[in-house]
């Protein structure tokens, strides 16, 4: 466990792998992120279904809660998942669904939450990460970019509800010998 993860699962805070019973607090905490963005709908029954099963629509799927103990639960507070396939004709990851509580917003723990990703596709013997970002994302992108992703140039359109276009991002990975 490394100091970021310490410090954060000290503050009441705990990163677990996501359940069926998960949803409604992933869904809250998504629809809380696109209302940031004028346009940005949230259509869960139609084009955000993988939300309604996180730990089944994703190779890996994580949750951030804040544990209440006087209540005796926990609200979901971020989010981070990853899907595998071929990234270059190699094995690599797909990050999906970064999401986190504007009140925990740079104190690090999107960092956190994307080591995860990292440590399981090093752990898988994956060569690359890549994401795509909605292009109205721009915080996100700066953090992505400090991470040690960089954009493609390649965008693409989703033709969904929000008219959203994306941005791609790739990051190398270094083996996990550290080659």
């Amino acid at each position: 466990m490394n100091d970021a993860t310490r410090e954060l699962l000290d503050a009441e805070l705990q990163i677990r792998p996501a359940t069926a019973a998960d949803s409604a607090g992933i869904v809250a905490l998504v629809g809380m992120c696109f209302a940031e963005y004028p346009g940005c709908i949230l259509d869960v029954d139609r084009e955000e279904t993988s939300l309604l099963r996180p730990a089944a629509a994703f190779n890996a799927f994580w949750v951030l809660e804040w544990w209440r103990p006087e209540r005796g639960d926990g609200r979901v507070m971020g989010t981070i998942g990853a899907s595998d396939h071929p990234i270059g004709g190699r094995p690599g990851s797909e990050l999906k669904k970064l999401y986190l509580h504007p009140a925990l917003r740079g104190r690090g723990i999107a960092r956190v939450l994307v080591g995860l990703v990292e440590d399981r596709a090093r752990e898988l013997g994956h060569t690359a990460i890549e994401l795509w970002s909605d292009t109205r994302f721009t915080t996100a992108h700066r953090v992505y970019e400090r991470l040690g992703y960089r954009a493609t140039g390649a965008v693409r359109a989703l033709h969904d509800l929000s008219a959203t276009r994306e941005f791609h991002y790739v990051k190398q990975l270094a083996s996990a010998a550290g080659s």
